[in-house]
């Protein structure tokens, strides 16, 4: 598995769903670079168990995340007419209708290897290609800044949810360290306050963790 941190998140430019219905081609993360930030995360299949749950609280805090200057974007390995066809199903069927933020199609798994979720592994013996393992993305998430640079990244296994909140949470230290230059201890939350990155700063902190 490979680590992305501190590095250009990398590119691509495939075909999505937009606004719950819409078609576009060559849909790429580089149009919001020096605009917003972006959490990007992939899920392993459309029409599953846990993967409507978490697309489904992703739009339920949309709005928190607009708020925070930051877009939502999702990718798995399904067609774009299987996104299609989710992003259209009532949620009582087992579907995503209302969902609105951008979903990927990765039909080439391309995208998952370059971002190191793909759950297996390709190789080549006297000309045969094989694949071991399970040919779908893991639960990555990607929290991508304004300059396009990987600042957070969290990979769950398959039968593991992630937590919106969490998400919000890192979106939320980041927009502070950049606003305030101060960086966030454990547990922080934008109600509490920052710490200097020097000595006295960790030790004036620490101090008030004590009393």
């Amino acid at each position: 598995m490979q680590t992305l941190i501190g590095k250009k998140a990398p590119s691509f430019a495939e075909e999505a769903v937009v606004n719950g219905s819409e078609f576009v081609e060559g849909f790429s993360l580089e149009q919001f670079v020096g605009k917003k930030n972006v959490v990007f995360f992939f899920y392993p299949l459309d029409f599953t168990f846990v993967c409507p749950t978490e697309l489904i609280a992703f739009q339920d805090q949309l709005a928190a995340f607009e708020e925070k200057d930051t877009v939502v974007v999702a990718c798995s390995t399904d067609s774009k007419y299987s996104h299609w066809a989710w992003l259209n199903t009532e949620r009582n069927k087992g579907g995503i209708k209302g969902v609105q933020y951008p979903i990927v199609a990765d039909y080439t798994k391309t995208i998952a290897i370059n971002y190191g979720v793909l759950a297996g592994n390709y190789s080549v013996d006297n000309g045969n290609v094989s694949f071991e393992g399970n040919p779908v993305a893991l639960r990555g998430l990607f929290l991508i800044d304004k300059q396009g640079m990987i600042r957070h990244q969290v990979i769950n296994d398959l039968p593991l949810g992630r937590s919106v909140d969490e998400a919000l949470r890192m979106v939320d230290a980041l927009n502070f360290h950049e606003v305030n230059g101060e960086v966030c201890p454990a547990n922080w939350n934008n109600k509490k306050e920052g710490l200097q990155a020097t000595a006295e700063g960790i030790a004036e902190y620490l101090g008030t963790m004590a009393n």
